[in-house]
């Protein structure tokens, strides 16, 4: 597993999870590495070496895409049955 995402900034934690939701939900697997009681030390999104070129760009389009599109896809998913 490579690092894919890695901050100690103010909102780490919440980005590290959104990447790691996007990446999941994607079929990629991978790991979100950091302590949420410590919010001080540096949190990491971690992904297979072999998918790191498709995971990086599954967050470029997520995050090009921006949060409406997201807001739109969890949408369309409450509709299908």
């Amino acid at each position: 597993m490579v690092p894919l995402f890695s901050s100690s900034n103010v909102d780490a934690e919440l980005e590290a999870t959104n990447i790691h939701a996007i990446l999941e939900a994607s079929g990629i697997p991978s790991v979100l590495v950091g302590a949420s009681v410590i919010p001080s030390l540096e949190f990491q999104v971690r992904v297979p070496r072999a998918r790191f070129e498709e995971a990086q760009r599954v967050v470029a389009e997520a995050q090009a895409a921006g949060p409406e599109a997201a807001a739109e896809a969890e949408a369309a998913g409450e509709e299908e049955p």
